[in-house]
């Protein structure tokens, strides 16, 4: 397995574990869960969004610095646009 494609596996599964814990939310509040219940779940939610969102912007990172000055992705990031991105997550 390649590393693009591993990191890829690795995304996908915190998206789907996101999922999960998303409609976990959503039923608890349907059944009228108590507060931190919901709260807790929902702060899991997030956080397995949040490193989702970092291991994207860390694999881009990776990408550029293995091959600097070529399309080392399929979004051409400069260095400057993966800050904006890594600190549009912090």
């Amino acid at each position: 397995m390649t590393p693009d494609a591993e990191a890829q596996k690795k995304i996908l599964n915190r998206l789907r574990r996101a999922r999960g814990q998303l409609d976990a939310v959503v039923t608890a509040v349907e059944n009228g869960a108590p507060c931190r219940d919901v709260v807790t779940q929902l702060a899991a939610v997030s956080s397995a969004l949040d490193r989702a969102g970092f291991t994207i912007v860390s694999t881009a990172l990776r990408d550029c610095l293995a091959e600097p000055g070529e399309a080392a992705n399929d979004d051409n990031l400069t260095p400057e646009e993966l800050e904006k991105l890594f600190l549009m997550l912090a």
